[in-house]
């Protein structure tokens, strides 16, 4: 079982991208509304895979995946 970050700012997508990890067996660890949310949870949480959004408020999934690889190549 793989633990989980959700990251979009769209609620109705967290819901279902959590609907379908969950049914996968796998467990959501984290959700996530916008970069810098997202940022803080992968810092504390060290998920397994990180579902993240393009564009965002506050930063950018782009953003936000240059800074995690940073973190943890």
């Amino acid at each position: 079982m793989s633990k989980i970050l959700i990251v979009d700012d769209s609620s109705l997508t967290r819901h279902l991208l959590g609907m379908i990890v969950k049914m996968g067996g796998h467990e959501v660890v984290g959700v996530a509304e916008d970069g810098r949310q997202a940022l803080e949870l992968y810092a504390s949480l060290r998920p397994d895979l990180v579902t993240l959004d393009w564009m965002m408020p506050n930063k950018s999934g782009e953003a936000v995946l240059k800074k995690i690889l940073q973190l943890d190549s």
